[in-house]
């Protein structure tokens, strides 16, 4: 095991480019795990491809683990590769337990071969709490997984606290709710707002089609979060932690928030499509952070609104580099 060595699953997602710029800037050095694919989606670390290193391997192939932890004998392993996106949970459900369920028991398995000392982070998810029992929800709640996403989630979770507690492993489980950023999948419903506002703003769209615009959620940036990722590989004793900003907002709010930025009214241009709806809703999430502002002293500091905003100012000149349209054509921003 070599100090100031981390090994990241998931690394060309949201959350692993965000943690792999966090620990590049400690001073660490990062590898990466991803996956064969013909297409490449490196997006995300392009800026940062020749500052890391990357290996091959794969959550459903356990052998594939194995060598790079041997290789790297990193320090710390953050497992955030996952089968993430809810909607396709319940498309291919076996997939995603293969992937959000037993692959962490796969990457645990093979960490305790190699050598049991390495320090383990696992992306647990707000969605594990459901149809939850109380509000807010901390770290006793309990669980009510309403998706094959959320029940896989919460095997993940589990999984990470039995190898804790029967081989003595440090291995700890961050509840991370909501988190977005300017490098959110557009496939979430953040991004699909704020790409859609921007498109619409600069003519390149005329509606934006969601789903429940009444489901609240507890929203924060990426960006902040992996610090609170990094923060819970570094204390003394193993814990697991709601990450969140203890702050609600509705999709609604979100889409006014954002279409308010660019000076359009969203009453003329969202459409309600009964087909994006769950078959099973979650309605209302609201993190309780108390315990990692006193244990781990962080908190969340970008509100909301600043959030979309970002998003959208971001989306904005992205969409702009890639069709060539521009704003000033008379409309307010």
């Amino acid at each position: 095991m070599r100090s100031g060595c981390a090994l990241i699953t998931g690394v060309t997602g949201q959350d692993g480019s965000y943690l792999a710029e966090v620990l590049l800037e400690k001073g660490y050095e990062v590898h990466g795990l991803v996956r064969r694919s013909s297409t490449e989606t490196f997006e995300r670390i392009a800026h940062l491809r020749d500052r890391l290193h990357l290996h091959q391997a794969d959550l459903l192939d356990q052998s594939s683990l194995v060598n790079p932890l041997r290789e790297v004998a990193p320090a710390e392993v953050y497992n955030l590769a996952a089968q993430s996106f809810v909607p396709t949970s319940w498309v291919q459900p076996s997939l995603t337990g293969e992937f959000t369920a037993i692959g962490v028991t796969r990457m645990l398995d093979a960490i305790r071969m190699v050598d049991p000392e390495i320090r383990f982070y696992q992306a647990s998810s707000s969605e594990m709490f459901g149809k939850a029992r109380e509000t807010p929800q901390n770290e006793t709640t309990p669980f009510h997984p309403r998706s094959p996403y959320a029940v896989a989630k919460v095997y993940g979770h589990w999984i990470t606290v039995n190898y804790r507690e029967s081989y003595g492993m440090y291995a700890v489980s961050g509840i991370l709710f909501n988190h977005e950023s300017p490098r959110r999948g557009r496939e979430f419903v953040t991004r699909k707002i704020s790409e859609g506002v921007a498109r619409i703003k600069l003519g390149l769209a005329d509606t934006l089609s969601l789903g429940n615009l009444d489901a609240r959620r507890d929203w924060g940036y990426a960006r902040e979060y992996v610090d609170a990722i990094w923060r819970m590989l570094q204390g003394p004793e193993p814990r697991d932690y709601v990450i969140g900003t203890g702050v609600q907002h509705s999709v609604r709010s979100c889409v006014e928030i954002a279409f308010r930025h660019v000076g359009l009214d969203p009453a003329d241009f969202v459409r309600v499509d009964p087909k994006l709806i769950r078959p099973a809703e979650v309605d209302t999430l609201l993190a309780d952070p108390t315990k990692a502002r006193e244990e781990l002293g962080w908190s969340a500091t970008t509100s909301f609104a600043e959030l979309v905003q970002l998003m959208v100012d971001a989306d904005l000149e992205s969409q702009e580099r890639l069709s060539g349209a521009r704003l000033g054509r008379g409309r307010a921003r």
